[in-house]
C-alpha cells in the first residue's frame, strides 16, 4: 500500500506527461490532426506529400493562340529575308523587288517577336527571333556604323556659303514627279542649303522654264538636260545644275531604254568630279527586265577611270541584289556608308510616311571624294523627298 506522499507524486508525474503531449500536439498545428500513416507508406513520404504545393501553370500552356500568331509573323519575316537573299539573276521576279524594298522595316516585327518570346519564355521563338534580328542588323550595319564621313571643316564650309573655291560642295537630288514639283520650293532649298550641285529627274520643259523663272539659274548658272528617253518614257528627262563651270558634257552618256543620263565634269578643289543623273525604270509588273537592264547600264560606269558622283532615283534600295551588284567593288552608297541611319525618300506628301529609300547618292569607291551628312526635305507636288548631302574632295 502506497503512502500518501507517493500517490501524490505519481499524479504529478501523470499530469506533467499529459501537458507535454498536449504541447507537442499543439506545435503540429491545430488544423492538422494526427492521422496514422497508411500501410506501406513511411511517415516522411506522407509529410512531404502534405507539404507539396500545387504546381504552377506551365509556361508552355500560356497564350497558345498568341504564340501561334507570333510564329506566323516570324515565318513571314523569314520569307521576306529569303527573298532578300536571292541572287541577282532571280531577284527581278514578279513582286519580288517591291517586297524586298521593305526589308529595313523588319526590325519592328523582329524586335516585337523577341520581346514577347522572352516574356512568355518561348525558347525556340527567342532563338529564331534573335538570329533573324542579328542577320538583319549585319545587313544594315553601314547605316549605323560609319565607314566614311566628311570632315567638320567641310560641314562648316558649306554651311557658311556656296563657293566653288573650296574642296566641299552641297549636293541635292530630287525626282520632280513628271515636272509637278514646286519650282519655288526647289530654289528655296538650293538657297537654304547653299547647294552647288543639283540633279533632277522626271523633268519637263515647263518645269525647266519654271525653275529658271524662280531664279535657279542665278544660283546655279551652268546646267545640262538629257535627251528624251529612247524607248520608254518613265516620267521625263534628267538634268544637272552646277555653281561651277561644266566640261565634257553629255546629254546621253550611255545607251539606255528609259530616261537618258546626262553627265558633266566639275572641279571640286583639286579633284575633277564626273556627275551623272540617273533614273532607271521602276520594277512594276511587266517592266522587271527593263529595271534590271537599266541598273546594269549604270553599273558599267565602273569600267571607266573617273571620280563619279551618281545621283538620282534608282528605284532600288540597298537590299536589292541588283543595286548591290551595281555598286560592286567600284561604287558605294552614301546612305549605307555614312552611319547616319535611314533616309527614306518614298512616298512623300501622302498620309503614310516615307518608308523606302530609293533615291541615292552613289560615288566612286577609293576615289578622292566622300559624301555624308545626309538629310531629306519635303517638296510639294512630288511623291519623292529631296536627298541632300555634303561632298568633300581630298
Amino acid at each position: 500500500m502506497l503512502r500518501p506522499e507517493e500517490d501524490a507524486s505519481g499524479r504529478t508525474e501523470a499530469r506533467t506527461s499529459t501537458q507535454a503531449q498536449e504541447r507537442r500536439t499543439a506545435s503540429r498545428g491545430a488544423s492538422t490532426p494526427y492521422r496514422p500513416a497508411a500501410y506501406g507508406t513511411s511517415a516522411g513520404q506522407h509529410t512531404a506529400r502534405q507539404r507539396q504545393r500545387p504546381r504552377r501553370e506551365d509556361h508552355a500552356s500560356r497564350h497558345p493562340f498568341l504564340s501561334a500568331l507570333l510564329w506566323l509573323l516570324l515565318l513571314a519575316c523569314l520569307g521576306l529575308m529569303g527573298l532578300r537573299c536571292l541572287p541577282a539573276s532571280l531577284a527581278s521576279g514578279m513582286a519580288v523587288p517591291e517586297a524586298v524594298s521593305f526589308v529595313p522595316l523588319l526590325f519592328i516585327p523582329l524586335i516585337l517577336c523577341l520581346v514577347l518570346a522572352i516574356l512568355w519564355h518561348r525558347k525556340a521563338l527567342i532563338a529564331v527571333s534573335a538570329v533573324a534580328l542579328a542577320v538583319t542588323s549585319v545587313w544594315h550595319a553601314g547605316y549605323f556604323l560609319p565607314t566614311a564621313r566628311v570632315s567638320t571643316e567641310a560641314v562648316s564650309a558649306v554651311e557658311a556659303s556656296a563657293t566653288t573655291e573650296d574642296s566641299a560642295a552641297r549636293i541635292m537630288t530630287l525626282n520632280t514627279h513628271n515636272g509637278d514639283a514646286s519650282a519655288e520650293e526647289i530654289v528655296q532649298l538650293v538657297r537654304k542649303y547653299h547647294v552647288e550641285v543639283l540633279c533632277l529627274e522626271e523633268l519637263t520643259t515647263d518645269e525647266v522654264d519654271a525653275l529658271e523663272a524662280a531664279g535657279l539659274d542665278s544660283l546655279l548658272p551652268y546646267h545640262v538636260v538629257s535627251d528624251g528617253a529612247s524607248m520608254i518614257n518613265n516620267g521625263g528627262r534628267n538634268g544637272i545644275w552646277s555653281a561651277a563651270p561644266m566640261s565634257d558634257i553629255s546629254t546621253n552618256l550611255l545607251p539606255i531604254n528609259t530616261s537618258s543620263m546626262p553627265a558633266c565634269n566639275i572641279q571640286v578643289g583639286s579633284t575633277t568630279v564626273r556627275i551623272v543623273a540617273v533614273h532607271p525604270n521602276s520594277p512594276v509588273r511587266g517592266a522587271e527586265d527593263e529595271w534590271s537592264a537599266g541598273l546594269s547600264v549604270i553599273r558599267t560606269l565602273g569600267s571607266y577611270n573617273h571620280a563619279y558622283l551618281i545621283c538620282g532615283d534608282f528605284n532600288s534600295t540597298w537590299d536589292h541584289a541588283r543595286f548591290r551588284q551595281l555598286l560592286g567593288s567600284s561604287f558605294v552608297d552614301a546612305g549605307e556608308q555614312s552611319g547616319e541611319g535611314y533616309h527614306m525618300t518614298y512616298p512623300a506628301n501622302k498620309a503614310i510616311p516615307s518608308l523606302i529609300e530609293i533615291d541615292h547618292i552613289v560615288y566612286s569607291k577609293d576615289s578622292d571624294i566622300v559624301v555624308s551628312s545626309l538629310v531629306t526635305e519635303t517638296v510639294s507636288g512630288t511623291d519623292h523627298q529631296a536627298l541632300i548631302g555634303i561632298l568633300e574632295a581630298s
